[in-house]
């Protein structure tokens, strides 16, 4: 009986692995307002969290594990390994692939990190949700609650940590290698810290009865996310600043019309009809215009190799938005 139920389950437990993950993945994708990253390049983070993250993660934990057991004995070590193992080995697993997106073009913002970061816990989440939903046994009970807690927090709680590392890359992409050697530590140190108090406190809770540790924890971690969220809108803010700032140097150039550059650098604005002339693809003159912002940026701290591709981007994206105004109907 306990196979059979088993056997049912396990559809059920790839679906609920699956589908919330890509849902909120889409919905983090989503909330990048001003310049959303290629979905591809978001995807492909996404699978290597999925991947490769979990599969250098097992390796790593099981080398880690060696050492901590001589330390401790074998007992608490098992005990200690959710607190102290699974932060120090998993977040640089999932953040691995960060460290090679965040030279690419697309990565240019810390509201770029936020959402590469995500992606690459939420991949991890997914996979190892799926790892335990399929060792719960044939109580569907205990799978319902085990699916629900590490749906809306354990998985999330990965996305969070990783949002952190991708973050702080992000903000540190296009300053000096001090920063870049201090974006390190400053990465991993909220990450970790994430990781190890959601575990500890769970990790604890078994042992300190006379507190309800785990219900403290599952108080204390939407109050996280809430600020994440926050941490993560004003990264979004700071790039419509960005975005207002280098297009106002357009209209001062000539290139753009003030009311265009007013619309672009506002979310809401850039959606409205009207402010555009008829004959111009409205997607078509805030992507350039959008991009141009951003090639601006980049091209201003971008290193001496870096510079040309930049440089001719600033051009041809010129170019284009001349062309696209062009197509105005008279």
């Amino acid at each position: 009986m306990e196979s059979i139920w088993q056997l049912v389950l396990l559809p059920f437990s790839l679906l609920c692995a699956v589908i919330p993950m890509v849902a909120f993945l889409g919905l983090v994708w989503w909330l990048d307002r001003y310049d959303r990253e290629p979905i591809w390049l978001v995807l492909l983070t996404f699978a290597w969290g999925a991947l490769g993250g979990v599969l250098f993660a097992l390796l790593g934990s099981s080398l880690a594990m060696e050492p901590l057991a001589m330390a401790v004995g074998p007992e608490q070590a098992e005990q200690l390994a959710a607190v102290i193992i699974a932060p120090l080995v998993e977040e640089p697993t999932k953040a691995m692939i960060l460290f090679v997106i965040m030279f690419s073009r697309y990565f240019d913002h810390a509201a770029d990190g936020f959402v590469y970061g995500a992606a690459a816990g939420l991949g991890f989440g997914m996979t190892e949700n799926f790892l335990y939903f399929t060792s719960m046994g044939s109580d569907p009970m205990t799978w319902f609650g085990m699916v629900v807690i590490r749906t809306f927090f354990s998985a999330v709680m990965h996305a969070c940590a990783t949002s952190c590392v991708g973050a702080v890359l992000g903000f540190a992409r296009f300053r000096g290698w001090g920063a870049k050697l201090l974006a390190l530590p400053m990465a991993f140190i909220p990450a970790m810290s994430i990781h190890a108090l959601w575990n500890g406190l769970l990790t604890l809770d078994a042992y300190v009865t006379e507190w309800e540790l785990s219900w403290f924890n599952f108080a204390l971690f939407p109050l996280e996310v809430l600020l994440l969220f926050g941490i993560f809108q004003l990264a979004i803010w700071d790039e419509r600043r960005l975005i207002r700032r280098e297009l106002a140097d357009e209209v001062q150039q000539g290139l753009l019309p003030l009311a265009h550059a007013t619309a672009i650098a506002g979310y809401f604005s850039r959606k409205k009809r009207g402010w555009i002339p008829d004959g111009v693809p409205q997607d078509a003159y805030i992507k350039a215009a959008t991009t141009l912002a951003l090639r601006k940026h980049q091209c201003r701290y971008a290193s001496q190799r870096a510079y040309p591709f930049y440089h001719d981007d600033v051009l041809r994206l010129r170019r284009e938005i001349q062309g696209l105004l062009a197509l105005a109907k008279r």
